[in-house]
């Protein structure tokens, strides 16, 4: 007897969730992997190699294997899915591995045979892709499929996707290289260049978290930066408010505010009534910086919802796909 193992995956730049048939999120790990340079053996995936990031000696890397969305490193692609996979659920010789997985919708016909081909070399029979926006918006549960049209903003790691759906389809479109991963290098540039200090996109990633925003909050303050001083070589550190990093992030929040402004441009008439009443959705990761929904709100003057959990809705919306198809 053959049994069928159902997995949805939301492949990202940053972070690869995945999602049994039942809904429920197994693996939630950073998409990093820690290698050995001499034997390219492969040492630690997820939250262990993150945790290596520019902390390892020289025998051994920690490598991020996708870019802006697309693999970079397809070996490396392989060997993280075959992990993460491996862990997400207990199978066997005898059973049989059916994958939908996540891909940005503006990747080329190349890079989507990639992904394909890597979660086979990873280990399953057979696979599916789906556009990250299809997903996002199966996961945060909207009326896809219906006569009236949905908008979704899915801001990842390395791309925000963008797209109005209706009948099943993608009425209008974009997608853009800049997400979670800007943020944090608009962070790095800033601090490189007004305060003579460097740090690494860990730290960064953490200023983000503790006081980043795009909006006024209550209890904004000032955090310690620690890095090396680009002045005396030495280890340093600067005092940042958040005001500061608010103005540093709202300059790469206008490039996404401009795709949204682009993509409902050319939204007919029809479907952006129904945008009006229902509002936009919001989701991935950094849609949960401080801030974001009111910031989109006011600049298109159209509600914006955030789903429980924006972060999940990819791959959960993958694995919504996969029990469609049964």
């Amino acid at each position: 007897m053959i049994l069928t193992r159902d997995i949805g995956i939301d492949l990202g730049t940053e972070n690869t969730l995945i999602c049994d048939k039942k809904g429920r999120i197994t693996v939630n790990e950073p998409s990093v992997v820690a290698v050995d340079v001499k034997s390219r053996r492969v040492l630690a995936t997820g939250n262990e190699a993150r945790a290596m990031i520019g902390r390892t000696p020289g025998s051994i890397i920690s490598v991020k294997p996708l870019k802006d969305g697309v693999i970079a490193d397809f070996d490396m692609t392989a060997d993280m899915l075959h992990d993460f996979m491996s862990r997400s659920s207990k199978h066997s010789v005898f059973t049989k591995t059916r994958v939908v997985i996540s891909v940005p919708s503006g990747v080329t016909e190349v890079e989507r045979r990639a992904v394909e081909d890597a979660v086979r070399a990873a280990g399953a029979q057979d696979v599916e892709l789906i556009e990250e926006s299809m997903a996002a918006a199966l996961g945060a549960g909207l009326p896809v499929f219906e006569a009236t049209g949905s908008m979704i903003v899915d801001i990842g790691g390395g791309t925000t996707d963008i797209a109005v759906l209706s009948l099943g389809g993608i009425a209008a479109s974009k997608s853009i290289k800049v997400a979670g991963g800007e943020f944090n290098e608009a962070i790095i540039n800033y601090i490189k260049k007004q305060h003579n200090l460097l740090i690494g996109a860990i730290s960064a990633e953490d200023i983000k978290l503790k006081i980043g925003s795009v909006a006024a909050y209550d209890g904004e303050g000032a955090i310690e930066v620690k890095g090396r001083s680009l002045e005396t070589g030495l280890p340093g550190s600067v005092e940042i408010t958040s005001e500061e990093i608010r103005q540093v992030l709202l300059e790469t929040a206008g490039i996404i505010i401009n795709a949204i402004h682009e993509t409902l441009e050319v939204t007919l008439p029809e479907l952006s009534a129904d945008i009006i009443d229902r509002g936009i959705y919001l989701t991935g990761g950094s849609s949960l910086l401080r801030g974001m929904p009111e910031l989109i709100m006011q600049e298109t003057g159209i509600e914006v919802h955030t789903p429980e959990n924006p972060l999940d809705c990819v791959a959960k919306g993958a694995a919504i796909k996969l029990r469609r198809a049964r």
